[in-house]
C-alpha cells in the first residue's frame, strides 16, 4: 500500500510540499509507471507531521508515524458535528443509511491539529488527528483493549499485591479503586477483615456491580453436602477451570468467601490462563491458533431434587479480538467440556495436541497459585482470565459467593477513571 511508499518518500515530501505551498501550485510525485498517479496533499508548511492521499474509496493518511486507511463512507459516518452526533448522549443523530456508498470529499483541509472535509452536499466535518490516530483500524491493532500484567506463583508474590481493607473498600472511592485496578491487572483481588456473614459478603459484591442472578440462584452457598449436580458440591480435589462454560456468556467475575472449616485440606489453586495461553502463543503459534479458531461445546446436565437444567455453551477454548488478536478470554473445562462434536476427523488430533499443550502449561507447578481461604478474607476471580481449583479436604467446609456481571464491573472501573 502507499503507506510504505509515503514512508520512504516522506523527508523527501517534507521538502517539496514547502515548496509547492510556496508557489502555490500543486505537486505530484515521480513514481514507477506501473504505479497509479496519486497526489501528495499539504495545506501549510509549517504542518509536517501530516500527510495524505485521495484514493478512489478512501483517504490514505500519515500522521506521527501511524498510517491510516480511511474509508470516506467511514468519515461521513463518523462526522461529529451538531447535526451528526449528540455529545449530551454520546449517541449518533446521523442515519447510516442514508450516506451514499460512492461518497468522496469535495474539499479536505488541515491545519496542525485537525483534518477537514468538505461534502458534496456542502456539509463539513472535522476530525482531530489525534482522535484519528486513537479510533481508527491501525491505530486499534496497537492498543490493548485492556491492560494487563502476567503472572505465575513466584511474580505474583514478588509484586506483593496488598488487599484491600473492607472499610476501605466500602467507604472510600480510592479504595475501591485501588481494588479494581488490581483486578484488572491480574485477574485476582482481596479484600480484607469482611464479616464472616452470607449477608455481609453479598454486601460486598454489590459494591462492585449487580450480582448476576444464574440457575444457581443469586448468592450462593457451597457445601459437600452433594445438594447440586456439580463435582464442586464434593470434598474430591477439583482441577483448574473457568466456571460456566456452558453458558453462551459465561459469568466474568465471581466470588469466594470461606464462612467455616472444620478439617483439613481444601486450598484453593488459582493460576493466570492468560499468562499460559501466551506462553502457547510464543512457543507454538500454530496450536494457538487452533485453540482459538475451533468451537467446543459444553453441557451441564442437572436433575437433582428440584433441580432440572439443561445448559449449552459453545466457544472456542481461547478467545481473541480479530483486529489485534489480544486474549480476552479462555473458556477451559475438562469436566464440563461435552461431545467434540464440532470439528472434521482430520482437524480433531491436531485439536487435541493443542489442548494437551495448554493444559500441561497450565499445569506447571511454577504457574501455580495456591491460597487458604480464611472467614474475612473474600477473593474475586476474573472467570474470564484465571482459572480456580481446589484440593481435596476432610471435615466441614461452608463457602458462599455469587457471580457478577462483567459489563457493571467494567462500567465501575471506567467510572472511576480506570481503562477497561
Amino acid at each position: 500500500m502507499w503507506c510504505r511508499r509515503l514512508a520512504r518518500l516522506y523527508p523527501e515530501a517534507r521538502w517539496l510540499l514547502t515548496k509547492v505551498v510556496k508557489q502555490q501550485q500543486p505537486w505530484t510525485p515521480r513514481l514507477q509507471s506501473s504505479s497509479p498517479v496519486v497526489r501528495w496533499l499539504s495545506t501549510s508548511p509549517e504542518a509536517t507531521e501530516c500527510s495524505w492521499v485521495l484514493h478512489d474509496e478512501h483517504l490514505e493518511l500519515l500522521y506521527s508515524g501511524t498510517c491510516m486507511r480511511l474509508d470516506y463512507v467511514w468519515l461521513r459516518d463518523h462526522c461529529r458535528s451538531a447535526s451528526c452526533y449528540n455529545t449530551k448522549t454520546n449517541q449518533r443523530s446521523l442515519d447510516t443509511a442514508t450516506v451514499e456508498l460512492d461518497i468522496k470529499p469535495a474539499q479536505v483541509r488541515k491545519d496542525e491539529t485537525s483534518l477537514y472535509i468538505t461534502w458534496p452536499d456542502g456539509h463539513k466535518t472535522r476530525f482531530g488527528f489525534e482522535w484519528l490516530t486513537q479510533n481508527c483500524y491501525e491505530g486499534q491493532k496497537q492498543q490493548l483493549v485492556q491492560p494487563r500484567i502476567l503472572w505465575n506463583d513466584k511474580s505474583y508474590k514478588e509484586a506483593n499485591i496488598p488487599a484491600i481493607s473492607y472499610l476501605d473498600f466500602l467507604e472510600t472511592d480510592q479504595g475501591l479503586r485501588t481494588f479494581l485496578q488490581n483486578f484488572l491487572l491480574y485477574g485476582i483481588a482481596f479484600v480484607n477483615d469482611v464479616p464472616g456473614s452470607r449477608e455481609e459478603t453479598e454486601k460486598v459484591a454489590e459494591r462492585i456491580s449487580h450480582i448476576r442472578e444464574t440457575i444457581y440462584g443469586k448468592m450462593w452457598d457451597l457445601k459437600s453436602d452433594f445438594s447440586r449436580g456439580d463435582t464442586a458440591y464434593t470434598k474430591l480435589a477439583l482441577d483448574r477451570h473457568t466456571d460456566t462454560t456452558y453458558f453462551q456468556e459465561p459469568c466474568g467475575m465471581q466470588l469466594f468467601h470461606c464462612l467455616r472449616h472444620e478439617g483439613t485440606g481444601g486450598r484453593t489453586l488459582l493460576v493466570d490462563g492468560f499468562n499460559a495461553a501466551e506462553q502457547v502463543r510464543e512457543k507454538h503459534p500454530e496450536h494457538f491458533e487452533i485453540l482459538s479458531n475451533i468451537p467446543m461445546r459444553h453441557e451441564y446436565i442437572e436433575h437433582v431434587r428440584d433441580c432440572h437444567n439443561h445448559m449449552i455453551g459453545i466457544g472456542p477454548v481461547l478467545n481473541v479480538y480479530p483486529w489485534n488478536k489480544e486474549l480476552y478470554m479462555i473458556r477451559y473445562n475438562n469436566y464440563d467440556r461435552s461431545v467434540i462434536n464440532t470439528v472434521p476427523y482430520d482437524i480433531v488430533r491436531r485439536w487435541y495436541t493443542a489442548h494437551r499443550i495448554l493444559t500441561t502449561e497450565l499445569r506447571k507447578p511454577e504457574n501455580e497459585l495456591w491460597v487458604k481461604l480464611k472467614p474475612g478474607t473474600v477473593l474475586f476471580v476474573d472467570n474470564w482470565r484465571v482459572l480456580h481449583g481446589r484440593e481435596s479436604f476432610t471435615g466441614y467446609r461452608q463457602l458462599c459467593g455469587c457471580y457478577l456481571n462483567r459489563d457493571d464491573v467494567l462500567n465501575t472501573a471506567r467510572y472511576l477513571g480506570l481503562k477497561a
